[in-house]
């Protein structure tokens, strides 16, 4: 369905893009800090669903009319941006299931439909993402080839290269919580996550 030379070029590209900094990754980052890397897969199955509609619809012509249509995305970009600022918030302070304990180190499980849903509306309702993927998405389909079978083999790939990418990420809050994890650093740590979180909820709102 798709050329090997294409993939070349395909493959390095949304690589790349996937792991620049991103409200995803670090989203992936924070949790991978509070809840570990085992719990973090929630929120990467649901970003990872997101990114399949984005995508999809960006192949198919649908992204285009969407981000015509900004009116759309607001329910999503403010209540997901507030949540994700509360939570943040309450992180920062110490407070909260996603807070790690000053006392001991034992974080009260979120639960997974919660995580999975932060990573779905993250995903969706971010005009950034839908605009990236008509750019960028399009220019590898190729009209004279069966769109649907194209679609289905470079949707693959990219939530393939998004899932290593968010993994190296959520690994690597999980190691920076080890390090952080003694005495004061814990206190450290959740007001490193909170901002981190707090950002990602105010560019989701006003990106």
């Amino acid at each position: 369905m798709v050329s090997l030379g294409l993939l070349s070029v395909f493959v390095p590209t949304f690589l790349l893009v996937s792991l620049t900094p991103g409200m995803c990754m670090t989203l992936a980052m924070v949790l991978g800090m509070t809840q570990g890397v085992r719990r973090t897969l929630w929120m990467m199955a649901g970003e990872l669903v997101g990114v399949g509609l984005v995508a999809f619809a960006a192949g198919a012509g649908v992204a285009a009319l969407m981000l015509r249509q900004p009116e759309l995305f607001a329910v999503f970009k403010w209540l997901g941006g507030a949540y994700l600022v509360y939570l943040g918030m309450m992180m920062w302070r110490s407070r909260g299931r996603m807070a790690i304990p000053e006392k001991g180190l034992e974080v009260a499980p979120v639960g997974r439909m919660q995580l999975a849903m932060q990573g779905l509306v993250t995903a969706v309702a971010n005009p950034k993402g839908w605009a990236f993927f008509v750019a960028l998405l399009p220019p590898f389909l190729d009209a004279g080839r069966p769109l649907a079978g194209q679609l289905a083999v470079l949707v693959a790939l990219i939530l393939t290269l998004e899932f290593i990418c968010l993994l190296l990420y959520a690994t690597g809050g999980s190691r920076l919580r080890r390090l952080l994890s003694k005495g004061s650093g814990v206190r450290l740590l959740n007001r490193l996550a909170g901002a981190l979180m707090a950002g990602v909820g105010l560019w989701l709102a006003l990106g």
